[in-house]
């Protein structure tokens, strides 16, 4: 019998959760490995880069990044599909889910860490994560030196002070969206997850477990919580809906989009194109600045790739265009 897909990942990795819900969903044999010292040495025999998820194939090959294991494990195991059979709504999805990976994440990651209550809790779960087995100091030392780190890399997602009120709003905001929408299905595209799920609802997750956003989202998006939860153990409830069906409430959510993430990772390409180590973009609410990060640029690059091969599906240039994200895919 081959051996099952192991995944090296965190319980406090967004990207980790993603994608053992994905593999959970599709009732794939698999392993979840806790990152820690315990499997150091057999992680870096797969992990080129030191991050998580690392996946372990049953051929013995390793591969990270969660987008790229999704999709290369979804052309093998094809069903149940993750993507509508309506080529619009596909693109959609995985607009969606790009959107989680980078602007969920920004919003995940600033909160986390910016707050003391915030960074106290995460710091002092991810070093008992990681020493599952150390004693109360070993933990607190570890707990310390996660934090410092952590703390330090806040520009990485436009976490600073000047930013804080604006991503305190962008999250509010989009739970508000959310919360409207999954109202009446039990997924972002019906009764069934798609990629879009996959993506979001792991940055939301781990936004959901933290003080300062569980809190809010307790009080403001309970349906969005418990999404959040459905989606660590999601399953096949019915089938996808048609966009007239999703367009009442998911329209706003792309409006969103087309207002907040595609200006910010179009701007942040252009930035690196110009070789400036800082841009700033008007968003509503106020203008907003950061140092460019490559692996946004790459992305953006992906998705206008996925774009290009959909672009001829009957009423998505429509769809995207009410919504203004149409000229920053082309």
């Amino acid at each position: 019998m081959p051996q099952p897909y192991r995944i090296f990942g965190s319980e406090m990795s967004p990207y980790s959760v993603k994608v053992r819900s994905y593999f959970r969903f599709k009732q794939i044999p698999h392993v979840w490995i806790p990152r820690g010292p315990d499997n150091d040495e057999d992680y870096r025999r797969f992990a080129r880069l030191p991050i998580v998820p690392t996946v372990a194939t049953p051929d013995d090959e390793g591969i990270q990044d969660s987008t790229p294991i999704i999709e290369r494990v979804e052309a093998i195991c094809t069903q149940p599909s993750i993507h509508p059979a309506d080529p619009a709504l596909r693109f959609l999805s995985e607009l969606i889910e790009e959107f989680g990976d980078e602007w969920g994440n920004k919003l995940m990651f600033h909160h986390r860490w910016h707050a003391d209550v915030d960074a106290e809790a995460s710091s002092r779960t991810l070093a008992r994560l990681l020493l599952p087995h150390g004693d109360a100091i070993s933990v607190a030392e570890k707990a310390r030196a996660i934090r410092e780190r952590m703390t330090g890399r806040g520009h990485f997602v436009g976490s600073s002070q000047a930013n804080a009120p604006l991503i305190t709003a962008y999250y509010g905001e989009l739970i508000d969206l959310l919360e409207t929408h999954l109202a009446s299905r039990r997924y972002l595209f019906g009764e069934r997850p798609a990629f879009a799920d996959f993506g979001l609802s792991g940055q939301l997750y781990e936004a959901s477990v933290d003080p300062t956003c569980g809190a809010e989202m307790r009080a403001r998006g309970p349906k969005v919580l418990d999404w959040c939860h459905r989606m660590m153990e999601p399953r096949l409830d019915g089938p996808f809906e048609d966009w007239g069906a999703l367009a009442p409430t998911m329209a706003p959510i792309l409006n969103y989009i087309g207002r907040y993430f595609l200006p910010w990772t179009t701007a942040n390409a252009r930035t690196l194109e110009a070789g400036a180590d800082n841009f700033t973009v008007d968003l509503p609410g106020g203008p907003y600045s950061q140092p460019p990060q490559k692996y946004h640029a790459r992305s953006l690059a992906a998705l206008k790739g996925k774009y290009a091969q959909a672009m001829g599906a009957p009423g998505l240039r429509a769809i995207l265009s009410a919504a203004g994200c149409l000229d920053y895919l082309q």
